[in-house]
């Protein structure tokens, strides 16, 4: 019975790292629809982001049924507890995604993102997709100090979102108030992207130490 319960353990945590991919991937196809106006990759990206909802519920209903059937202690309760807290992540990460693609087929033919802006919008969209690339190998690997890095990563996210305030708050901006609330939306989808792919970090942080985070790092310092 406890092997068949440790198995479960396992399953739960190889769908996450499916999770985590399959999300990584959408804000990839999600960004290239944008930038490309490529109304079918949109389309494919907002479709599939019901798969990713579909495996967040049944993992949740998977988690919910070992903690009423084997009642874990200690380690494997902050197992189930925190896979349902990253599941959680990933689905909403899996939305932003979306909202980009859904941004993309608002526009088309046209592309979202002016031309003097695609760059940066391209380079938060490649950002986000390694950042979750890497909160998915921090599942496989539970290598704490991969996980601790990621938060620095996302600084980088947080210097882009920055310059995107820049260009839209110069005086020299002529790309009129529509393409201003487009490009303000982008960059906060791209940001709580990024946010949730370092929550999903830390939470292997916790799981692994019984630490928070921000806590093991106060300490380090």
């Amino acid at each position: 019975m406890r092997d068949a319960y440790h198995e479960e353990l396992d399953s739960i945590s190889d769908d996450l790292v499916a999770m985590a991919r399959q999300v990584g991937s959408a804000i990839g196809r999600a960004t290239t629809s944008m930038l490309d106006a490529d109304l079918k990759l949109a389309e494919s990206v907002i479709a599939a982001d019901a798969d990713v909802d579909t495996v967040q519920h049944e993992l949740e209903a998977r988690a919910i049924a070992l903690l009423a059937q084997q009642q874990p202690v200690a380690t494997d309760l902050r197992i189930v507890v925190t896979s349902l807290r990253m599941s959680a992540d990933l689905e909403r990460a899996g939305d932003l995604a979306q909202h980009v693609a859904k941004l993309a087929r608002l526009r088309y033919p046209d592309s979202a993102v002016p031309q003097d802006l695609q760059a940066t919008l391209l380079e938060m969209g490649q950002l986000a997709q390694r950042l979750m690339a890497k909160a998915a190998e921090v599942i496989i690997t539970k290598d704490i100090d991969l996980a601790m890095q990621l938060e620095k990563d996302d600084d980088e996210m947080d210097a882009l979102h920055r310059t995107l305030f820049q260009h839209l708050m110069d005086d020299r901006w002529q790309h009129g108030i529509e393409t201003a609330v487009d490009v303000t939306l982008l960059g906060r989808y791209y940001e709580r992207f990024a946010d949730h792919a370092v929550s999903v970090a830390k939470r292997v942080v916790y799981l692994v130490t019984g630490e928070h985070a921000d806590e093991l790092q106060a300490d380090a310092g």
